[in-house]
């Protein structure tokens, strides 16, 4: 075995396959070729070659062949440790490897605003009791986040608000009007709707500089009908809750769902309707770079599914008055206030 032990001294030349070690324990184990080969369902001459090819292939003899039994020489019995050690490790993996293909098959990691994840999460309960909708672990993202953290893989999915960038791809799962957030003391606060127009002169609560351009232009109105451009305050604010926070001190305005009128009451402020502000889209969002996880697919197949019966539910109602008898992030039977 010189050729091989002047590979070691060099460099091994490939590294010895867990089938080989596995061979190689079940041999140690037996102490006889014939009851390992049948052990490990293979030929004996096959476990012989094998046997062979690791000494070639480390340059030091394994087996004492000179005896009827099979016994390990004293390098062989050094090096059986570390083969079962690397065995071990091999059969970690591939328990770890299963165990997350059985969690990516039923748990989602899915983020959202922090004010909607209270209804979020009644919604997913819902969709898992009446249709197996996979278990979701929740975290709240903010307006870079909702980007970054589906670019970099920390999550799935996102609920947000488009629009978002062309490398992400959405499933539409409802429709909101928009309402500006005033201070309570500005004169306008007590009226039931205003135009663009009207809040003109008045600031818009800053974004932060790495919020993408067509998400910031969209909910700050930017530019207005008359392609008048907007005016912006220092801030550089990430979270919808800071923003309301400026609007009640006086600092500006900000544009928002129906939904976080609904489900954010805060002290300070009055949301009013804008009569020519087009209407806003709740997603959900994946990135476009990588396979979804099947717990994702067959979320997407619910929602929309949900989404396409909630639209029956919402068609013009008795009254008349297009009032939808519930809105997307509520559950059956629950009416809006």
């Amino acid at each position: 075995m010189t050729q091989a032990r002047t590979v070691l001294a060099g460099e091994m030349a490939t590294d010895p396959s867990t089938q080989q070690l596995r061979l190689l324990l079940a041999l140690a184990d037996e102490l006889h070729f014939g009851r390992a080969a049948r052990r490990m369902f293979v030929s004996q001459p096959a476990l012989s070659r094998t046997i062979r090819a690791l000494e070639e292939l480390w340059g030091v003899t394994l087996v004492d062949r000179s005896t009827r039994r099979a016994e390990l020489t004293a390098a062989g019995r050094d090096l059986l440790p570390h083969a079962r050690a690397v065995v071990g490790a091999a059969d970690t993996l591939r328990d770890a490897v299963r165990e997350v293909a059985q969690d990516g098959a039923r748990r989602l990691r899915i983020g959202s605003y922090l004010s909607a994840l209270p209804a979020l999460r009644i919604m997913f309960e819902e969709l898992r009791a009446r249709h197996g909708a996979p278990e979701v672990d929740w975290r709240d993202v903010d307006n870079v986040e909702q980007v970054g953290t589906l670019l970099d893989g920390r999550l799935d999915a996102v609920v947000c608000y488009g629009p978002m960038p062309e490398d992400i791809r959405t499933l539409a799962i409802g429709s909101e009007t928009r309402f500006v957030c005033l201070p309570d003391r500005h004169p306008l606060a007590d009226r039931d709707e205003v135009s663009l127009a009207q809040l003109a002169d008045l600031p818009v609560v800053g974004f932060s500089p790495h919020v993408h351009p067509r998400w910031r232009e969209f909910w700050a109105a930017d530019p207005r009908p008359d392609g008048r451009p907007v005016r912006y305050t220092a801030h550089e604010v990430t979270t919808l809750e800071s923003s309301i926070a400026h609007v009640s001190l006086g600092h500006g305005i900000r544009f928002i769902s129906e939904s976080c009128r609904a489900l954010m009451p805060r002290p300070g402020v009055r949301y009013v309707a804008v009569t020519d502000l087009p209407p806003c889209t709740a997603l959900l969002a994946w990135p476009a770079t990588r396979p979804s996880p099947p717990a994702l697919v067959r979320l997407r197949r619910i929602l929309r599914e949900r989404v396409a019966a909630h639209e029956a539910d919402n068609l013009p109602t008795l009254g008349g008055d297009g009032v939808p008898a519930r809105r997307w992030w509520e559950t059956g039977g629950t009416t809006g206030p």
